[in-house]
């Protein structure tokens, strides 16, 4: 038995030598993948940052703007519920604030929220969202407003066989019986301007409004013009032989207009409203205007 262990100790040593610098050379190599991978993480953290910086803009995912809209989105504002498309004022103007900010159509995100949903206090799912949201004081206690991208005008809505219906000035309005709703624009901008000296009736909310102008109560209304549109030509029940008389003149500086809503004391609320009223500068939202709400040719009153 010695002799067998004496004739294999040379090979038995030789063996454990290699196996020990194998086992030295195993060690440094993980610890050379543990160095590598933790270079490659440290990368990917690195382009991670830099993909979240290189607009300057902290936005809710790193390198992408996230932009909500109506579930669904309607027309004019978004054909064919399509924002993707960027086709439609809507989706053309999202995409041409984007661009402002520095991000290209790729790079943008779209998702849905409810209209009430956006407006309620608590943490969003957006950078930003656009979806016909008046600027009221109100709103701006739970959310934040870019500058407006869009002001509409009012108009005066009766029924056609009104006599006040054919009406081409405000002028040719003196005289009719106007229906407002409390607490609207058009209760103030009724009283001062196209009715300053003739009574208006002011009722608890835009409905009772448009029950008074059905019964005859009163020969007009003032509304915003997507109001009236709405009213008039797609809910054409709620006034009956509705028609929209015009705008009045002037009458789009009557509110704040329709803003990007954005989370309250977002860090972009600023970058964006500078990218609007960049656009608003340079002619672009005028421009996207007359393209996409051409439709809206109502005459103006003189």
């Amino acid at each position: 038995m010695k002799a067998v262990f004496k004739h294999f100790a040379p090979a038995l040593l030789a063996f454990l030598l290699i196996a020990a610098l194998a086992a030295c050379g195993g060690k440094d190599e993980a610890a050379d993948g543990a160095a590598a991978n933790e270079g490659a993480e440290a990368g990917d953290a690195a382009a991670t940052e830099g993909a979240e910086t290189e607009s300057g803009l902290a936005t809710l995912t790193p390198g992408k703007l996230t932009i909500a809209t109506g579930n669904p989105a309607w027309a004019p504002w978004v054909l064919d519920d399509d924002p993707e498309s960027g086709r439609g004022f809507e989706a053309a103007v999202a995409y041409a604030v984007a661009e402002e900010l520095g991000f290209a159509k790729e790079d943008v995100v779209w998702v849905r929220t409810d209209f009430d949903e956006a407006i309620q206090p608590g943490p969003k799912d957006f950078d930003f969202n656009l979806q016909q949201y008046s600027i009221t004081e109100a709103r701006r206690d739970v959310v934040d407003f870019s500058s407006p991208y869009y002001r509409e005008p009012l108009v005066v809505i009766a029924k056609a066989d009104n006599p006040f219906a054919g009406a081409t000035s405000v002028a040719e309005l003196k005289g009719a019986l106007f229906g407002a709703a409390s607490g609207d624009v058009a209760v103030q901008y009724t009283t001062d301007g196209i009715a300053p000296d003739q009574d208006v009736r002011v009722f608890n909310n835009l409905s009772d409004v448009l029950a008074a102008l059905n019964n005859g109560q009163v020969d007009a209304a003032i509304v915003s013009m997507l109001t009236g549109d709405y009213i008039i030509n797609i809910e054409g029940e709620q006034v009956e032989n509705g028609t929209i008389i015009g705008k009045l003149p002037g009458s789009e500086n009557a509110t704040e207009g329709l803003g990007l809503l954005l989370p309250k004391d977002s860090p972009l609320t600023e970058a964006v409203s500078k990218a609007v009223d960049t656009l608003k500068e340079n002619g672009t939202l005028d421009a996207l205007a007359g393209e996409w709400l051409s439709q809206f040719d109502i005459q103006e009153l003189q």
